[in-house]
């Protein structure tokens, strides 16, 4: 079976959703300029996409490092209904006894120590329509080992384990919280045919390579981030340059101006969970 690779609006839309099930994954908010973009957006594109369940990584939310309560709050009552977390996913303490009261609708990484807080992934169930009957959907996420210094477990054996904990579950997606292209990519190989979606998070950079794989999973390597786009990665121009070409480093502050929302649009088949669309999204609030 040949990939089929979705690249542009026309051809992502050419599958209409009819009784589809479809999911929303949003890039990395940075900063309190992404939470107010996703906050004061996000009801609009639900409705106007036609959305039924999303997912949104949120390890930036706090000043551009990390999650607190609040944040949590303010992002859930926004209609998220899963947020996902990555290497900062400890920065704030405020967070800890959220995570360790076993909250389902906030996951940090599966493959960190069985002692941190929190849990790596979560079954949530979904109200169903006239054309779709309720649906439960399994959230998982992962943190890579290229070029991130963390004390985690390999992530493919971590999913082969997690997996048995959601056999019952069709729809699956895993947000692969991931620096190297290359190590999302056989990811996305290794788990063809066994998830719904393998979607990238982490370096705030929307990736063209979105397709369904052979086996009918989702994929793209990371759908981008939700914050200032007049910015480097989310934060302000000068101070980065100054990094680079001079090695004077300090604070890397969240940049405010061009907000916008990137993220990732997935039909699955209600019952067997497989892939039917994906298609990228990109919002801007100043088009």
């Amino acid at each position: 079976m040949t990939e089929k690779i979705v690249s542009d609006s026309k051809a992502a839309n050419a599958t209409s959703k009819g009784g589809a099930f479809r999911i929303l994954m949003i890039g990395d908010v940075v900063g309190r300029p992404g939470r107010r973009v996703l906050t004061s957006r996000l009801g609009e594109i639900r409705e106007k996409r036609d959305v039924d369940f999303v997912v949104v990584n949120a390890e930036n939310a706090y000043n551009g490092s990390g999650l607190s309560v609040e944040n949590y709050n303010e992002i859930i009552g926004a209609g998220v209904d899963v947020i996902t977390l990555g290497d900062h996913a400890f920065r704030q303490k405020s967070i800890y006894p959220l995570l360790n009261a076993q909250e389902p609708r906030a996951i940090r990484p599966a493959n960190y120590p069985a002692t941190a807080p929190g849990r790596g992934w979560t079954i949530v169930d979904c109200l169903g329509t006239s054309e779709r009957p309720p649906m439960r959907i399994a959230v998982m996420t992962l943190l890579g080992r290229v070029f991130i210094n963390q004390p985690i477990d390999n992530p493919m054996t971590t999913i082969d384990r997690l997996l048995e904990r959601v056999a019952d579950v069709k729809i699956r997606i895993l947000d692969f919280h991931t620096e190297a292209t290359s190590e999302i990519q056989a990811m996305g190989r290794y788990l063809d045919g066994r998830v719904s979606a393998v979607l990238g998070t982490h370096t705030h950079v929307a990736t063209a390579d979105e397709k369904i794989l052979p086996g009918g999973t989702a994929f793209q390597c990371d759908v981008g981030m939700t914050g200032a786009f007049d910015s480097v990665i989310g934060r302000k121009v000068a101070p980065v340059i100054d990094a680079f070409r001079c090695c004077r480093f300090s604070s890397f502050e969240v940049a405010e101006n061009q907000l916008g929302i990137d993220g990732t649009l997935v039909d699955l088949d209600p019952m067997t969970g497989k892939a039917l669309a994906i298609e990228r999204l990109s919002f801007r609030e100043d088009e």
